[in-house]
């Protein structure tokens, strides 16, 4: 009888261990994937955003024009507008090195994409080595564009108006490759922070925008000439995280 007992007290046990979730280590987080968004964080971005349209300003006083993405004469892309800020960055160095008549794949410039700078890097998230979330706003309703100066390109206002934000997606900082809009599709935001974002602002000011904001909203935030006003409520992310 004290035999069978044991068997079954056995069995039981070996069948609760069989069960889900049960006698076995709870799954490891996924490698890689981001832990809680921290006030840190959001600082972090927001600072970094801050130099980059500082830089944008820089160039524009410079070049009495914003900066704008490379192309060769038969209007092929070459660079990024992120390489033509190096200089305003410290970076004069490293803008020394591109081949500015070349494409950012050449076998030249390529090679630069691994020094990409600190100031483009991610925050939070992982991304391939030489990628970054900052971009701007390009197509036929964005603002970047040739020719286009502060606060001259902007009618509806410097301060209604996106300059640079945190894409959903990663790109190489060398190619000129951005955020498009033709004033119908929204481009997609929010590869940082789980779908928040930060945006600088033409007028230099940084803010921070909540998750899922209205597309109507984010036209009249992109587009530098649409000349409609924004609402009262136009997306400001308030909420205080630690």
């Amino acid at each position: 009888m004290r035999s069978i007992t044991c068997s079954l007290l056995l069995s039981a046990a070996l069948a609760l261990l069989a069960l889900p979730g049960r006698g076995r280590p709870a799954p490891a987080p996924e490698e890689g994937a981001p832990g809680p968004i921290t006030a840190a964080q959001l600082k972090e971005s927001a600072k970094k955003l801050h130099e980059i349209a500082y830089a944008i300003y820089k160039y524009n006083d410079t070049h009495l024009r914003l900066p704008t993405n490379l192309v060769s004469k038969d209007n092929k892309p070459l660079l990024s507008w992120r390489v033509q800020l190096l200089p305003f960055l410290g970076q004069g160095e490293l803008y020394k090195r591109f081949k500015l008549d070349e494409p950012w794949d050449s076998e030249h410039n390529k090679k630069l994409v691994a020094a990409m700078p600190k100031l483009y890097a991610p925050v939070r998230v992982k991304a391939d080595p030489g990628k970054t979330f900052y971009q701007a706003f390009g197509g036929s309703h964005g603002w970047l564009k040739p020719g286009a100066s502060t606060p001259q390109s902007f009618p509806d206002g410097s301060s209604n108006t996106f300059l640079v934000a945190e894409a959903a997606k990663p790109v190489v900082w060398a190619q000129p490759d951005d955020l498009t809009f033709d004033g119908k599709d929204v481009p997609a935001l929010g590869g940082l922070f789980d779908g928040r974002f930060h945006a600088a602002m033409a007028d230099g000011q940084v803010l921070r925008f909540r998750k899922g904001i209205d597309p109507a909203i984010l036209k009249l935030l992109i587009d530098p000439a649409d000349g409609n006003r924004l609402p009262d409520d136009y997306g400001i992310d308030s909420e205080e995280i630690k």
